[in-house]
C-alpha cells in the first residue's frame, strides 16, 4: 500500500537548506587499525629480542616451547585489543560505529581464541614430550600444579566458555540478557589469566617488555573502567532520568518516554541508542540496548520496545517515576553521515523506531525525503499513525508494504506497489524511488532482511558510502 502525501511546509522544523557535508573524513580513530597492527609487530619484535629468533627454533624442545610463547602473546595482544574497541571510548565509537566494532570484536575475539588454544596445546606437547612415560604429571604441571597455573587454566576455560556462546548457533540459543552475563565472564577470564603471564611469560621480564605489556594492560584496564563505569555513572547521575510515561504501541510493543534535565549536554542524535537500566527491581543490573523512536528534546527521550526477552517484556510494566541508568549515546546511523540532500529510509517491522526518529528532525525539504516501511500484518505496522503526522507535516513520500515475503532471501512484501511478480529486488526498489541513486540510503530491520535491502540498493546504483545500516540483531 502506497500512501501518498502532498508535499508541505513545515513551521515547527528548520529545514537547513545547504548541501550536506561528506559523512566520513580522518580523524585519530582511524590511526586505531595501524596501531593495531603495530601493536602484534611489537609483540614478535619482543618475542624475537627475547628468544633470539631462529635460534630459539635450532631444537624441537625450544622450537615448541618458543612457539608457544609467541603464540601465548599474540593471543594475550588480540585479547587486550578486543577490550579496548568496545571499551565505549566515544571518539571511537563516533567514527568507527557500534556495529563495525562489535563485528571486528567478534573476529579478533576468535583469532585469539585459536592462537590460544595453540598456545595451550604447544606447551602441553612440549611438556609430555620431555618425558612421555610421565605424562599425566606433566600435564598436571602444566595445567594445575605450576605457578598460578590453575589460575590461567580456570580463566581459559571462562574464555572457551564466552567463545562458545558467541558463536551463531549458540547465540539464537540464548536470550539476550543470558549471552550478555555469560560474555562479561571473559574480564574474570582475563583477569585470572593474568597472574601466570606476569610470573612465567619470559616476555615480562626485560625492561622493553615490562613497558610495553604493562602499558597495554593498565591502558585496557583504564578505558574500561572510564567508559564503561565511571562515565556512565557519572550521566545516570547528572541527568536523573525518570520514566514519565509507557503508553501501548501494539500486540507486546510499548513505548517509554523518559524525563530527565540537561539531556542536551548529552548531545545525542536521532538514530542513536542507548544501554538502558530501568530499577525496577531484581535484574535491574542487566542493561539492554534501544534505540530512541523520537528525536532527542533537552527533557525527553523516547524508546520503543517489542518484547523478545525478560528485559523488554519488562518495559510494559515500568511505573512512571523508576529511575532510569543510561550508557551511551552510541551508533553512527545519523543525519551526520549524509552526502545527498535526498534521504531514503527502509525499515521492517520494529526496525522502524531509529527511522521515525530521523524523519522527524533530520534537515530536509518537501519532497527530499522517502520513507518504506515494510511489515507482516497490519498490527506489526508500529507508529504508523505517528509516521503518516510527520509525513503530512513536512512533505515525505510514504510507502507502507505489508504482507508476507514475495520469496525467500527478498526484501519484498508479495504484491508489492509497482514491481510485477517475477521482478528482482533491485528493480523493485528503483521502481518505487525512482531517484535512488540521488539518495543516502538509511535502513534498520532483521540481519536477514537488511542484508537483502543492502544487495538490492547496491545493484539499483547506490553507492555503498550513502548506505548506513543498523542491524537488528545483537
Amino acid at each position: 500500500m502506497t500512501l501518498p502525501t502532498t508535499p508541505t511546509t513545515s513551521t515547527t522544523v528548520r529545514v537547513d537548506r545547504r548541501r550536506p557535508r561528506p559523512g566520513r573524513r580522518f580523524g585519530p580513530a582511524d590511526l586505531l587499525g595501524p596501531a593495531a597492527i603495530l601493536s602484534g609487530v611489537a609483540v614478535v619484535c619482543l618475542w624475537v629480542m627475547d628468544q633470539g629468533g631462529p635460534l630459539g627454533l635450532a631444537s624441537m624442545d625450544r622450537a615448541l616451547g618458543s612457539l608457544g610463547l609467541l603464540t601465548g602473546l599474540l593471543a594475550s595482544d588480540l585479547l587486550l585489543l578486543q577490550v579496548v574497541l568496545l571499551a565505549r571510548i566515544p571518539w571511537v565509537e563516533r567514527a568507527w560505529g557500534h556495529d563495525l566494532l562489535t563485528r571486528r570484536h567478534r573476529w579478533i575475539g576468535f583469532a585469539s581464541f585459536w592462537l590460544m588454544t595453540a598456545h595451550v596445546a604447544l606447551f602441553a606437547v612440549e611438556r609430555v614430550a620431555r618425558d612421555p612415560a610421565a605424562a599425566g604429571q606433566a600435564l598436571l604441571q602444566v595445567f594445575v600444579t605450576d605457578s598460578w597455573m590453575l589460575f590461567a587454566t580456570v580463566g581459559t576455560l571462562l574464555l572457551i566458555m564466552v567463545v562458545a556462546t558467541s558463536a551463531r548457533a549458540a547465540r539464537r540459543r540464548l536470550r539476550y540478557e543470558s549471552w550478555h552475563l555469560l560474555h562479561l565472564y571473559a574480564y574474570l577470564g582475563i583477569g585470572f589469566s593474568f597472574p601466570h603471564t606476569l610470573a612465567d611469560g619470559a616476555d615480562f621480564h626485560g625492561a622493553w617488555s615490562r613497558a610495553y605489556w604493562w602499558t597495554l594492560y593498565l591502558f585496557a584496564v583504564a578505558v574500561t573502567l572510564l567508559y564503561r563505569l565511571a562515565l556512565p555513572a557519572w550521566r545516570s547521575f547528572r541527568h536523573r532520568l525518570r520514566v514519565e510515561q509507557v503508553t501501548g504501541e501494539g500486540t507486546g510493543v510499548v513505548s517509554v518516554t523518559m524525563r530527565g534535565r540537561r539531556l542536551d549536554r548529552l548531545r545525542t542524535q536521532s538514530g542513536q541508542f542507548f544501554i538502558w537500566r530501568f530499577l525496577d527491581g531484581p535484574g535491574w543490573s542487566r542493561g539492554n540496548p534501544y534505540t530512541l523512536s523520537a528525536a532527542p528534546t533537552p527533557d525527553r527521550l523516547r524508546i520503543t520496545v517489542k518484547a523478545a526477552g525478560d528485559g523488554s517484556a519488562r518495559a510494559a510494566r515500568l511505573r512512571p517515576g523508576t529511575r532510569v541508568l543510561i550508557e551511551g549515546p552510541y551508533g553512527t546511523m545519523t543525519a551526520r553521515r549524509r552526502s545527498n540532500p535526498h534521504v531514503l529510509l527502509v525499515a521492517a517491522g520494529i526496525g522502524v523506531t531509529p527511522l521515525r526518529a530521523l524523519l522527524e528532525d533530520t534537515p530536509y525539504a518537501p519532497g527530499e525525503a522517502t520513507l518504506v516501511y515494510r511489515y507482516s500484518e497490519t498490527q506489526h505496522a508500529f507508529l504508523a499513525e505517528e509516521l503518516r503526522q510527520i509525513a503530512e507535516r513536512r512533505g515525505v513520500r510514504l510507502h507502507f508494504l505489508p504482507g508476507p515475503r514475495s520469496a525467500d532471501g527478498s526484501w519484498q512484501a508479495a504484491g508489492t506497489a509497482g514491481a510485477a511478480p517475477d521482478s528482482d529486488d533491485a528493480r523493485a526498489l528503483a521502481r518505487l524511488v525512482p531517484d535512488i541513486t540521488a539518495c543516502d540510503l538509511y535502513v534498520c530491520g532483521p540481519p536477514a532482511w537488511l542484508r537483502a535491502v543492502r544487495r538490492a540498493a547496491r545493484r539499483a546504483g547506490v553507492h555503498r558510502d550513502h548506505l548506513h545500516t543498523e542491524d537488528f540483531a545483537w
